[in-house]
């Protein structure tokens, strides 16, 4: 099965100013592969080069150097776009609109008509839980209403490929667990879902596979497990004597516990991408 995308020494240099002598390395170097059916997580600071690779991957930026296929054919040809659904992080939507309008319109952008546009339309709302309210002018929704509608107006034309940037911002917990409950629908659908966030929580309940950035450049890839393990711990307890540690162990036993020396903890995302961006600020501090 293709990738869904696949990004191969890719590299962008923002230039500004009159001469453009002033320049901004946004992405060194970048290789990733985001499989068919699989929820990828994309993580980093900001400032790290997220954004910028979203908008290579949509063709609203052009890399300096490097390469970028979705499903195997250059972002440059509609046909490779037509099959990505977007959700940015802050979505404005003219409030004058209703919520049904509005994705009907997208649709019909993305040569949706009659009947067929219709259902969609009725569909989409239905599983991001906005029927009831679809009439109302977008100016009354909420917060996460408003996510929710720009989740919908992603999915109208059915696309492979969903990417959600900051889904869950400014979002309360419980709109947070809607989208959350959504991302899974969409991976038993079989779609392909990018989602960049900084709720690491989210990122650890829905992913199959991370890749952490920082400075443009990639710290870290590769399944949860195999993730937290490789940057794991072994935790240990410091004691005055052997006979103190003895006892501690024997104590132990007695109350059920099994004690096993060198035995690795794995710690959370959250951790892994704190000490790992930290690492990389030393280096590159030295």
């Amino acid at each position: 099965m293709e990738n869904a995308i696949t990004l191969s020494k890719l590299r962008k240099v923002f230039r500004s100013g009159a001469v453009r002598v002033s320049s901004v390395l946004a992405l060194e170097g970048l290789d990733l592969e985001v499989r068919s059916g699989e929820v990828f997580g994309l993580l980093g600071p900001n400032g790290s080069g997220k954004s910028t690779t979203i908008k290579i991957c949509l063709d609203l930026v052009r890399p300096t150097s490097g390469e970028c296929l979705v499903f195997g054919g250059k972002t440059s040809r509609p046909e490779s776009r037509q099959r990505i659904g977007y959700v940015p992080e802050a979505p404005f939507f003219y409030g004058y609109l209703s919520g049904e309008t509005l994705v009907q319109s997208m649709g019909r952008f993305s040569g949706l008509s009659g009947s067929a546009l219709k259902k969609r339309t009725g569909d989409v709302l239905e599983t991001v839980g906005l029927v009831g309210a679809e009439k109302r002018p977008i100016r009354t929704y909420s917060k996460g209403m408003l996510q929710r509608l720009g989740l919908a107006q992603a999915l109208v034309h059915d696309p492979d490929l969903i990417i959600l940037d900051e889904p869950t911002a400014g979002v309360d917990p419980i709109g947070a667990r809607q989208i959350t409950e959504m991302i899974r629908l969409l991976k038993s659908q079989g779609k392909t879902v990018l989602l960049c966030s900084h709720l690491l929580s989210q990122v650890e309940s829905v992913c199959d596979r991370v890749a952490i950035l920082h400075r443009g450049r990639m710290l870290a890839e590769g399944t949860l497990e195999s993730l937290l393990k490789s940057t794991g711990h072994k935790p240990s307890l410091l004691f005055d004597s052997t006979e103190e540690q003895q006892k501690m162990r024997t104590m132990a036993e007695k109350a059920g516990v099994h004690v096993e020396e060198g035995a690795d903890t794995a710690l959370s995302l959250e951790e892994v991408f704190v000490k790992l961006v930290r690492e990389n600020e030393k280096e590159n501090a030295a």
